[in-house]
């Protein structure tokens, strides 16, 4: 399993160690790679935080139901996803984005501090140096 360090940060949640996998959906996680570092305005959806990104590929492997501390590409928004609780489509427990994801990785880090991202702050990926 090829694993690249990443780091999530913004001025509300400070830094957070995350990884890029590409065992699951190589193309996917290939493309965001080649996209960093990407800096966007996020936005929240439940305990979701969400951000288009210069990358345009299709489901791979994609999924309904994903865990908490997922990251993931949502092939509809072009979007970067990172899951850290129950989304408004939830049932029960589950998380569910909006719709199918490609999972790409993980945060790493402490995933509870990304409650305190509010809608419309700059966030920032890149590479882990």
């Amino acid at each position: 399993m090829a694993k690249t360090e990443i780091v999530i940060s913004s001025d509300a949640i400070g830094k957070v160690d995350a990884v890029i996998e590409t065992d699951k959906n190589p193309n996917t996680a290939r493309a965001v790679l080649d996209a960093l570092p990407i800096e966007a305005r996020g936005m929240r959806w439940g305990d979701e935080i969400y951000f288009s990104i210069p990358v345009d590929v299709g489901e791979e492997n994609s999924q309904d139901v994903v865990e908490k501390g997922d990251i993931a590409y949502w092939p509809p928004g072009n979007a970067f996803c990172i899951f850290f609780g129950r989304t408004p489509a939830s049932v029960g427990d589950e998380i569910r984005p909006a719709s199918s994801v490609n999972v790409i990785g993980r945060v790493t880090g402490e995933v509870s501090v990304l409650k305190n991202f509010p809608s419309g702050s700059k966030i920032r990926i890149e590479p882990k140096s």
